[in-house]
Protein backbone atom coordinates (compact mmCIF):
# COMPACT_ATOMS: atom_id res chain seq x y z
CA UNK A 1 0.00 0.00 0.00
CA UNK A 2 1.46 3.49 -1.03
CA UNK A 3 0.82 6.66 0.77
CA UNK A 4 1.47 10.55 -0.15
CA UNK A 5 2.89 13.53 0.92
CA UNK A 6 2.77 16.72 -1.06
CA UNK A 7 5.32 19.74 0.01
CA UNK A 8 6.69 22.93 -2.00
CA UNK A 9 10.43 23.49 -1.95
CA UNK A 10 12.33 26.38 -4.10
CA UNK A 11 14.53 25.06 -6.98
CA UNK A 12 16.85 27.53 -8.76
CA UNK A 13 14.47 30.38 -7.82
CA UNK A 14 11.25 28.60 -8.54
CA UNK A 15 8.78 27.08 -6.42
CA UNK A 16 8.07 23.23 -7.20
CA UNK A 17 5.32 21.57 -5.47
CA UNK A 18 6.56 17.95 -4.88
CA UNK A 19 4.52 15.12 -3.88
CA UNK A 20 6.26 11.89 -2.02
CA UNK A 21 4.99 8.39 -2.98
CA UNK A 22 5.92 5.91 -0.31
CA UNK A 23 5.69 2.66 -2.10
CA UNK A 24 7.33 -1.06 -1.11
CA UNK A 25 10.34 -0.22 -3.54
CA UNK A 26 14.45 -0.45 -2.61
CA UNK A 27 15.39 2.73 -5.05
CA UNK A 28 14.52 6.51 -5.30
CA UNK A 29 13.26 8.10 -8.51
CA UNK A 30 11.92 11.35 -10.02
CA UNK A 31 9.78 12.93 -12.61
CA UNK A 32 8.12 16.01 -13.66
CA UNK A 33 4.65 14.67 -14.73
CA UNK A 34 2.08 16.98 -16.92
CA UNK A 35 0.81 19.17 -13.92
CA UNK A 36 4.66 20.23 -13.41
CA UNK A 37 4.70 18.46 -10.33
CA UNK A 38 7.74 16.59 -9.16
CA UNK A 39 6.40 13.10 -7.97
CA UNK A 40 9.00 11.35 -5.99
CA UNK A 41 8.51 6.88 -5.64
CA UNK A 42 10.43 6.86 -2.66
CA UNK A 43 10.47 4.17 -0.12
CA UNK A 44 9.09 4.40 3.74
CA UNK A 45 12.07 4.61 5.31
CA UNK A 46 13.29 7.87 3.45
CA UNK A 47 12.70 11.20 5.01
CA UNK A 48 11.54 14.25 4.23
CA UNK A 49 14.54 16.29 4.66
CA UNK A 50 17.00 13.43 3.14
CA UNK A 51 14.80 13.83 -0.20
CA UNK A 52 14.47 17.35 -0.25
CA UNK A 53 18.35 17.28 -0.21
CA UNK A 54 18.24 14.96 -3.08
CA UNK A 55 16.09 17.12 -4.76
CA UNK A 56 18.21 19.95 -4.67
CA UNK A 57 21.83 17.65 -5.52
CA UNK A 58 19.75 16.80 -8.84
CA UNK A 59 18.31 20.68 -9.11
CA UNK A 60 19.39 20.47 -12.50
CA UNK A 61 17.74 17.12 -13.89
CA UNK A 62 14.91 18.50 -11.69
CA UNK A 63 14.98 21.81 -14.33
CA UNK A 64 15.53 19.85 -17.51
CA UNK A 65 12.55 17.87 -16.64
CA UNK A 66 10.38 20.76 -16.38
CA UNK A 67 11.31 22.29 -19.35
CA UNK A 68 10.88 19.22 -21.51
CA UNK A 69 7.03 19.42 -19.85
CA UNK A 70 6.95 23.07 -20.52
CA UNK A 71 8.26 22.60 -24.22
CA UNK A 72 5.49 19.56 -25.04
CA UNK A 73 2.67 21.70 -23.35
CA UNK A 74 3.58 25.23 -25.00
CA UNK A 75 2.42 25.85 -27.92
CA UNK A 76 1.69 29.51 -28.97
CA UNK A 77 3.74 32.42 -27.02
CA UNK A 78 1.91 34.93 -25.06
CA UNK A 79 2.42 38.52 -23.87
CA UNK A 80 0.35 40.84 -22.02
CA UNK A 81 -2.51 38.68 -22.99
CA UNK A 82 -1.77 39.16 -26.97
CA UNK A 83 -0.73 35.92 -29.08
CA UNK A 84 2.49 36.22 -31.01
CA UNK A 85 3.55 34.75 -34.03
CA UNK A 86 7.15 33.08 -33.51
CA UNK A 87 9.96 33.67 -36.26
CA UNK A 88 13.31 32.07 -36.19
CA UNK A 89 16.00 34.16 -35.31
CA UNK A 90 19.89 33.57 -34.48
CA UNK A 91 19.75 36.85 -32.61
CA UNK A 92 19.55 38.32 -29.47
CA UNK A 93 15.13 38.06 -29.07
CA UNK A 94 12.95 40.67 -29.88
CA UNK A 95 9.17 41.78 -29.73
CA UNK A 96 7.62 43.38 -33.18
CA UNK A 97 4.01 43.47 -33.79
CA UNK A 98 2.57 40.45 -33.34
CA UNK A 99 5.66 38.67 -33.93
CA UNK A 100 8.24 37.39 -31.54
CA UNK A 101 12.16 36.76 -32.81
CA UNK A 102 13.84 33.85 -30.88
CA UNK A 103 16.14 30.39 -31.69
CA UNK A 104 13.25 28.64 -30.54
CA UNK A 105 10.53 28.10 -28.49
CA UNK A 106 11.90 28.15 -25.03
CA UNK A 107 14.11 30.97 -25.87
CA UNK A 108 11.32 33.26 -26.70
CA UNK A 109 9.51 32.06 -23.57
CA UNK A 110 12.97 32.86 -21.45
CA UNK A 111 12.74 36.38 -23.05
CA UNK A 112 9.07 37.24 -22.07
CA UNK A 113 9.80 35.91 -18.93
CA UNK A 114 13.42 38.27 -19.01
CA UNK A 115 11.09 41.51 -19.34
CA UNK A 116 8.18 40.57 -15.97
CA UNK A 117 9.80 42.68 -13.57
CA UNK A 118 10.29 45.97 -15.34
CA UNK A 119 6.86 45.34 -16.57
CA UNK A 120 5.13 44.38 -13.14
CA UNK A 121 7.65 47.53 -11.49
CA UNK A 122 5.80 50.05 -13.73
CA UNK A 123 2.30 49.07 -13.32
CA UNK A 124 3.38 48.20 -9.51
CA UNK A 125 4.45 52.38 -9.52
CA UNK A 126 0.88 53.36 -10.83
CA UNK A 127 -1.53 51.17 -8.30
CA UNK A 128 0.31 51.67 -5.03
CA UNK A 129 -0.21 55.42 -5.45
CA UNK A 130 -4.01 54.62 -4.99
CA UNK A 131 -3.29 53.56 -1.54
CA UNK A 132 -3.21 54.97 2.07
CA UNK A 133 -0.26 54.28 4.11
CA UNK A 134 1.43 51.31 2.49
CA UNK A 135 4.68 50.05 3.61
CA UNK A 136 8.06 50.21 1.43
CA UNK A 137 8.32 46.99 0.41
CA UNK A 138 10.67 45.24 -2.00
CA UNK A 139 8.69 43.81 -5.46
CA UNK A 140 10.61 40.52 -6.41
CA UNK A 141 9.66 37.96 -9.41
CA UNK A 142 9.83 34.05 -9.93
CA UNK A 143 8.18 31.02 -11.08
CA UNK A 144 5.65 29.74 -8.93
CA UNK A 145 3.58 26.73 -9.41
CA UNK A 146 0.26 27.28 -7.15
CA UNK A 147 0.46 30.80 -6.75
CA UNK A 148 -0.23 34.03 -8.72
CA UNK A 149 1.31 35.98 -6.24
CA UNK A 150 2.87 36.35 -2.42
CA UNK A 151 2.49 39.00 0.23
CA UNK A 152 4.92 38.60 2.83
CA UNK A 153 4.28 41.50 5.86
CA UNK A 154 7.71 39.75 7.26
CA UNK A 155 10.59 40.04 4.54
CA UNK A 156 7.61 43.33 3.64
CA UNK A 157 7.87 41.71 0.12
CA UNK A 158 5.38 41.45 -2.56
CA UNK A 159 6.32 38.52 -5.22
CA UNK A 160 4.77 38.03 -8.43
CA UNK A 161 4.84 35.14 -10.72
CA UNK A 162 6.42 35.69 -13.55
CA UNK A 163 3.60 33.58 -15.23
CA UNK A 164 1.72 37.08 -15.07
CA UNK A 165 3.46 38.76 -18.11
CA UNK A 166 1.63 36.13 -20.42
CA UNK A 167 -1.83 37.45 -18.87
CA UNK A 168 -3.51 41.02 -20.29
CA UNK A 169 -2.59 44.03 -18.22
CA UNK A 170 -5.57 44.22 -16.31
CA UNK A 171 -5.16 40.55 -14.52
CA UNK A 172 -1.71 41.74 -13.34
CA UNK A 173 -2.98 44.63 -12.08
CA UNK A 174 -6.08 42.71 -10.01
CA UNK A 175 -3.13 40.14 -8.80
CA UNK A 176 -1.33 43.65 -7.46
CA UNK A 177 -4.40 45.01 -5.85
CA UNK A 178 -4.53 41.77 -4.56
CA UNK A 179 -1.29 41.34 -2.68
CA UNK A 180 -1.36 45.12 -2.00
CA UNK A 181 -4.52 44.98 0.00
CA UNK A 182 -2.71 42.33 2.57
CA UNK A 183 -0.30 44.38 3.73
CA UNK A 184 -4.10 45.95 5.29
CA UNK A 185 -5.37 42.23 5.81
CA UNK A 186 -3.33 39.10 6.05
CA UNK A 187 -6.66 37.05 5.74
CA UNK A 188 -9.61 36.83 3.01
CA UNK A 189 -11.99 38.57 4.95
CA UNK A 190 -15.63 40.60 3.82
CA UNK A 191 -12.73 43.68 5.23
CA UNK A 192 -9.95 42.18 2.77
CA UNK A 193 -12.27 41.80 -0.54
CA UNK A 194 -14.14 45.25 0.28
CA UNK A 195 -10.26 46.98 0.34
CA UNK A 196 -9.41 44.95 -3.28
CA UNK A 197 -12.70 45.94 -4.35
CA UNK A 198 -11.79 49.73 -4.07
CA UNK A 199 -9.05 49.61 -6.15
CA UNK A 200 -10.59 47.37 -8.70
CA UNK A 201 -13.85 46.50 -8.60
CA UNK A 202 -14.07 43.56 -11.29
CA UNK A 203 -12.11 42.05 -9.09
CA UNK A 204 -14.69 38.38 -9.20
CA UNK A 205 -14.30 38.41 -12.82
CA UNK A 206 -10.87 38.64 -12.72
CA UNK A 207 -10.28 35.69 -10.49
CA UNK A 208 -12.31 33.48 -12.34
CA UNK A 209 -10.36 34.37 -15.31
CA UNK A 210 -6.79 33.63 -13.94
CA UNK A 211 -8.39 30.64 -12.81
CA UNK A 212 -10.07 29.17 -15.81
CA UNK A 213 -6.50 30.28 -17.87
Amino acid sequence: MKYTVENKIIIDNHEFTYIIEYKKIKNIYFRVKDDLKIYISSPKMASKKYLESLLLDNSSAIIKMYNRQISKDIKDVYYLGNKLILKEYSGSPYISNDYIYAKDINNAKEYIYSLAFDVFKERVERIKNSFNNLPEFKLKVRKMTSKWGVCNTKSMSVTLNTELITKDVHLIDYVIVHELSHFSHMDHSSAFWKEVSKHYPYYKEARKELNHS
